[in-house]
């Protein structure tokens, strides 16, 4: 699995303050992610992309730097993020599940305004893939230019941009699609990935695949932000995902900065402050980038994230896989076995045992493991060196 950063501020910031200088950046996740569970495959090296928005007098298309290199080990990413600054960034570190090493794979992908980033795998792909294909406009099918399953989300996205009548070209879009429209379609994206899901679990030909789906999906037009936390079960909880807001993000002056024999001096602590109500800069994230615990709110399981005008919404995802109970148990054990930290509608961190069953619906029903451990517990592990 990967990891993915969103920054939405009232007002431009270096991209170091966020990619490089933080001791838990998103560089430092891809090699030293503390939440992450997969021992197996413990690093998010497989390649990373960076997107940020200019200038308007340069156009609405953001300007994206990607590559096969691992982050920590790209000299050119610390030479672009020391000098470049913007409102608007997304960054993504890559694990891969679907698809080969290679820049077409790596995230975030773009077309004209937009900007989409992905977090978590389509149950099923390769059963999937070919109808999936066949259902997109031909525009849509010849932008795909490599093999993850990502890439496939987002051209469905544009479709279904395209098919509710907001066609991506349209100059009427230039300072962007609304919140509204872009939430629907981001949420049309997920219900036609579980019908053709549905279709072949229904025909029985899944085989070893397992069908449930883990979307945690980032889309902007450059001026409204979407997220999802998402994953296709009543039972099995989703990848983590993270918010933060405030008036200022600042090097911390605490002095309680954490300290490892592999600490970089460069790297820093840094803290989301608060003097009042207003909310000028957003931050969404897979993991923690400070180590202030209560800095961090948990989004919902199968709920949307919306930022628009600094302003943070978020709304439920109504569907099968919806549970209008704030009480309902779901397993951890499907995404943990996926490399993912998840954490319950209470903040609390769940611990389960290995993947139990593959069906449509999720695993197998029954008490999930949750440890005595909340939220702030979890951060404080990434303290440990």
């Amino acid at each position: 699995m990967c990891r993915f950063m969103v920054y939405k501020g009232k007002d431009e910031i270096l991209l170091s303050e966020l990619i490089l200088n933080p001791t838990h950046s998103i560089l430092t996740q891809s090699f030293d992610s503390r939440l992450r569970l997969d021992t197996r495959r413990p690093h998010n090296g497989d390649g990373f992309g960076i997107g940020y928005y200019t200038s308007p007098s340069l156009g609405p298309e953001p300007c994206v730097f990607t590559s096969t290199i691992p982050a920590w080990n790209c000299i050119n990413l610390s030479r672009i993020a020391s000098k470049t600054t913007s409102s608007l960034i997304f960054a993504h570190v890559r694990a891969t599940t679907e698809g080969n090493l290679s820049d077409s794979n790596c995230h975030p992908f773009t077309y004209k305004s937009l900007m989409f980033m992905h977090n978590g795998g389509i149950g099923c792909f390769r059963r999937i893939k070919r109808k999936l294909a066949l259902g997109l406009n031909e525009q849509w099918f010849t932008l795909v230019q490599g093999s993850t399953d990502s890439e496939w989300a987002f051209a469905l996205f544009l479709d279904c941009l395209d098919k509710a009548g907001h066609h991506p070209d349209s100059d009427t879009y230039s300072f962007g699609f609304g919140h509204t429209v872009l939430r629907k379609a981001i949420l049309k994206t997920i219900e036609r990935i579980n019908a053709l899901i549905a279709e072949v679990v229904q025909a029985g030909s899944v085989g070893e695949e397992d069908s449930r789906s883990l979307l945690n999906f980032a889309v902007t037009d450059g001026e409204s932000v979407v997220c999802t936390r998402y994953v296709s079960s009543t039972t099995d909880e989703a990848a983590s995902l993270f918010w933060s807001s405030g008036t200022s993000w600042k090097e911390s002056k605490s002095g309680n900065k954490p300290t490892s024999p592999a600490s970089d001096p460069a790297q820093k602590d840094y803290v989301m402050e608060r003097r009042d109500k207003g909310s000028d800069i957003v931050l969404v994230a897979s993991e923690p980038l400070t180590f202030e615990r209560d800095n961090w709110v948990t989004v919902p399981t199968n709920s949307t994230i919306t930022i628009h005008k600094q302003t943070v919404m978020i709304h439920p995802i109504i569907d099968a896989f919806y549970s209008p109970n704030p009480a309902h148990a779901r397993s951890a054990g499907f995404a943990q076995a996926k490399g993912q930290t998840i954490t319950g509608p209470d903040k609390q961190v769940l611990r389960g045992n290995a993947d139990r069953g593959r069906s449509g619906g999720g695993s197998s029903i029954g008490s999930p493991h949750r440890s005595e451990e909340v939220v702030s517990g979890a951060i404080d592990r990434l303290r440990v060196g």
